[in-house]
Formats: C-alpha cells, structure tokens, sequence
C-alpha cells in the first residue's frame, strides 16, 4: 500500500527532509500519488512539514499501529506485517495466516484481544491500552532446543523495554516479564509441527505488553499484580515505537538462536528474579516450596526443597515469596 511505503520512507529519514522527487523515483509512482498519499496521512493525524527545494519532513505521530510504522528494509522479523485494531488471539490469527504457506517474517500486532491465552491456556486479560504482537519464526534448531525460546523471547522483550524506556525489567521463571514488583508483560510460545514427520514447522512468539492501562482497566483482581509503562513511568510510549522495539529485539533472537546460546543464557541469568528467592512450585493438585539456586544449561530451573534435597524443574508453576500475591 503506497500510504505505507511513504510513511516507511518519511520515518527512515529521522527527522531529514525528503523530497516528492526522490519518493516517486524510489517507488516507482508519479509525484501526484505520492502527495496523495501524504494528504491521507494527514487526514489520519500526522503531522508532516514541507517546504519549497527541501522535500517533507515527519514531524509528529499518532498512536497508530500500521505497516508504514514498523516497515524496516534490513529486519527479516516482520517482513509481513498485519496491524489491526481488535482480534480474538495475535497467535491465533498467525496460525490462521500460516495454515498454508508459511508467510516470511510473518507478525501480527493488534490493540486489543478479545480471546487472548496465556500460559496452560489460562485467560490473558489484553484490554484496549496494551500492545499485542506475535512473530512467526523458523529457527533451524531440535525440539529440545526450541523449548528455551520461551526464555530468549523474555530477554529479547527486555532488550526492547530497556531500549525504549530506560529501565530494565526483571524475569519471572520462565518468561513472565516483572516491573516494580508487578507483571508487565506476558509471553506464550506455541509450535507447529509437521503431521507425518513431527519435524518443526515454525514457532509463534506471542507477547503482551501493558502501555497505558489504569488500575480501573486492570479490574479488582488483576490490577494488584499488574502494571503498565504508564503507572511506571507516567507516560507510555506510541505503540508503534513499542512494536518496533520489540520487533528489533526479537530480530536479534532470530539471528543468534541457538548459536549464541551461551550468551543469552548467561543473560537470561542475570535477568532472573527468582533465582536465590524463596519459591512454590505447583504442579497439578500438588504443591512443594524451596529456594531457586539457578537455571542450568538448559534454562531449567534448579530447585533445593525444605528437606534439603534438589530438582531440576522444567515445568510446572512457580511462585516467588513476595511477588505477584504469594506471601
């Protein structure tokens, strides 16, 4: 869509001037349809300046998801893009696009989920004030290696917050993303695997990130464990820029996995909240309680229980004393 690409191409600049000349040359279209199309951004509330020998310069954006906004030549993570305003889940509408020929880069963003799943399927509250993206990767890896993309996801969405805002978050084990003693973000990670064979298909990355959310959004129950950017920081910023952080982070994790498996893993490490923390561990109808004492190589998690034997936990549901209602 021509809209996109000029946008793409006013955004690329950084604040530089661009001229008509130079956009329709670049995109293969008459002046008159590249003026076209930056009149239909302005109608949409961006702001963009011109003058006379100097070309247009971006100057200002609304809190807009599109693929104008996120578009980047050189990023393999989205190269198709598929911004919308509502869905049932991010993930699924991947898996639906993907049901056939697999798209290249294929994400999805939306700005609110009407059916969104976290972790063992429960309900993940995705209200309007969040951003919801989810990327489809083929890594070139074994199922055993590809059960740590869950944890690298969780350091790549540290990456992008950090980028953005200033601030590091914290990991919950495994993939919970924690500010301020509160759930930020939350991230699923499904697999798709070939019928005959169970060779990998791909992976879709879900995540979902509190932006502008209010304690009243949140509800009773969910607004004492969770937070935005926006309790944390005052402000939250564009959505956009979000998803563009994070599809950046996330390029860098689909470039390094599971190469560089060494480097995330002491990362994720030092990322990791629950390690040396007192924890429960629950699984099924039964519970047990301990203290973290690290992730192994294989970012499990080593668990020394009350009668001074140890575990390698891979699975099952964690609590940390203190954090997020467990006391």
């Amino acid at each position: 869509m021509l809209r996109d690409e000029v946008l793409a191409l006013l955004k690329g600049q950084q604040g530089a001037p661009l001229s008509g000349e130079a956009m329709s040359q670049k995109l293969g279209v008459s002046r008159a349809a590249v003026w076209k199309a930056m009149e239909t951004l302005r109608q949409e509330g961006y702001v963009i300046s011109s003058a006379p020998r100097r070309g247009y310069v971006l100057e200002c954006a609304p809190d807009k998801l599109s693929p104008g906004e996120l578009m980047k030549p050189d990023r393999q993570v989205g190269r198709t893009l598929v911004c919308l305003e509502r869905v049932d889940s991010t993930n699924n509408e991947v898996k639906r696009r993907a049901a056939g020929t697999i798209p290249a880069g294929l994400v999805v963003v939306a700005e609110e989920q009407t059916g969104g799943r976290g972790r063992r399927g429960r309900t993940f509250v995705s209200p309007p004030g969040g951003l919801y993206l989810s990327a489809l990767l083929q890594p070139a890896c074994s199922l055993e290696q590809v059960s740590a993309l869950t944890a690298w996801s969780a350091v790549a969405v540290c990456d992008a917050i950090q980028s953005l805002c200033g601030v590091r978050p914290r990991i919950k084990w495994p993939n919970d993303i924690i500010l301020e003693g509160r759930k930020l973000c939350g991230i699923v990670t499904e697999l798709d695997l070939e019928g005959e064979t169970a060779a990998l298909r791909y992976v879709v990355v879900g995540i979902g990130v509190n932006l502008t959310q209010t304690r009243e959004d949140f509800g009773p129950e969910v607004a004492p464990v969770a937070i935005s950017l926006a309790q944390a920081l005052g402000s939250a910023p564009r959505r956009a820029e979000v998803a563009s952080a994070l599809l950046d982070a996330l390029e860098g994790l689909n470039r390094d996995f599971p190469g560089n498996w060494g480097q995330w893993l002491e990362r994720y490490r030092k990322d990791c909240l629950t390690i040396g923390s007192q924890i429960k561990v629950i699984r099924g109808s039964d519970s047990r309680t301990g203290t973290a004492l690290g992730v192994d190589d294989t970012f499990a998690l080593i668990v020394r229980w009350e009668d001074g034997s140890q575990e390698t936990v891979s699975s099952g549901e964690v609590s940390v004393r203190g954090l997020l209602g467990y006391v």
